[in-house]
């Protein structure tokens, strides 16, 4: 990775303002910094530690706590191997979900109890860390899974907003590298959603459209941006990158919940996803990365301002002093170029590890 990043930086030399961007739905400022990309501070792949049998992998289902959901062969039972995709409780959850809610106050302060899931879906049966190698059917049925976890879970009248996220490599917050993703349901919008929801509002008040409908048709028809494109999916470095190749996957229909996707949709989403994490990892040498699904609370319908989208963001910089202090994030590619280097790369989706 230490080369791939002095040949950005060699591309950047050109280009020596600093520049600030607005967020055009939060408000939040960004810092497009090319100057900093020369100084020799990437972050590293942090290798996990030995852990002698992983329990993630297929034949340790015994390791795990009892499925609650799994895609498995015909015949198959659970807790027992014949799985594609397997969802378990976390074993160490940020949130439980039994018991009441219980909310109240403390003086100034509210509290409740914490109420909530945290749930783990196993990608594959088979020990591989990155979703890219996985095959394009194997990433649908990932999409599938976090759709059927979220139709289950709003059923349940005290839960509001449901999270899925990947985490992969120790530097984006991953513990096991065996490939998975997790879904935590809390009681409660956070504050970064209600944030860009609070936005999205404001501007359709104003202008009476979805500020992401909006994104998307500029972002396609200015093109620089553009790292891929199908029918139904625009993947993009966002104008106001908070970090260098953040790429946002962004559905062209409206939609304002995920577990509202259609299968055309899902069929795509896994050849999108799997395109861009391969683009990444073939131009950045696999590096560390998170990516969120950003959905609409539970307790809502269909929402005319708000939309549904990915955002896959690289972890090349850490966040420092000035990040927390200000709210400002200091980006050293502009995501004009980082976009042109992904669209450069190219990659064939059609294989994919089955075993």
């Amino acid at each position: 990775m230490d080369e791939t990043l002095k040949g950005v930086a060699s591309a950047l030399q050109k280009l020596q303002m600093p520049e600030l961007r607005k967020d055009p739905i939060v408000g939040r400022w960004v810092i497009i910094a090319t100057e900093r990309a020369r100084r020799p501070v990437p972050v590293k792949p942090e290798p996990f530690p030995e852990i002698g049998m992983c329990p993630f992998c297929a034949g340790n289902e015994r390791e795990t706590p009892h499925e609650i959901l799994a895609y498995r062969a015909r015949g198959t039972r659970p807790d027992e191997p014949g799985w594609r995709v397997r969802v378990v409780p976390n074993k160490y959850p940020a949130l439980q979900i039994e018991g009441e809610l219980n909310k109240r106050g403390e003086g100034i302060y509210d509290r409740m109890n914490g109420i909530g899931a945290h749930e783990v879906i196993l990608d594959c049966p088979f020990h591989e860390v990155t979703l890219a190698n996985l095959t394009e059917d194997n990433i649908r049925e990932i999409f599938w899974v976090y759709r059927d976890r979220l139709v289950d879970l709003k059923k349940d009248p005290r839960l509001v907003y449901g999270m899925v996220f990947k985490n992969v490599g120790a530097a984006a917050g991953a513990s096991l590298e065996h490939s998975h993703s997790q879904l935590i349901v809390t009681p409660i919008v956070p504050i970064n959603v209600w944030e860009e929801m609070t936005g999205a509002l404001e501007f359709f008040n104003y202008r009476g459209r979805c500020i992401y409908c909006d994104i998307v048709y500029q972002e396609t028809s200015d093109g620089r941006r553009v790292v891929y494109e199908t029918p139904h999916f625009l993947a993009f470095c966002p104008y106001a990158s908070r970090f260098p190749f953040e790429t946002w996957i962004v559905p062209k229909v409206h939609n304002s919940h995920y577990e509202n996707i259609q299968k055309i949709e899902v069929d795509e989403l896994g050849t999108v996803m799997k395109t861009v994490l391969m683009k990444l990892e073939t131009f950045l040498e696999k590096p560390a990365y998170n990516y969120i699904i950003h959905t609409s609370p539970f307790d809502t319908q269909s929402l005319p301002h708000y939309h549904w989208h990915i955002e896959v963001i690289p972890r090349l910089t850490r966040v420092a002093g000035f990040e927390w202090g200000t709210g400002f994030y200091i980006n050293p590619v502009p995501p004009e170029q980082a976009a042109a280097f992904l669209r450069e790369v190219e990659v064939d989706v059609s294989g994919g590890r089955t075993s």
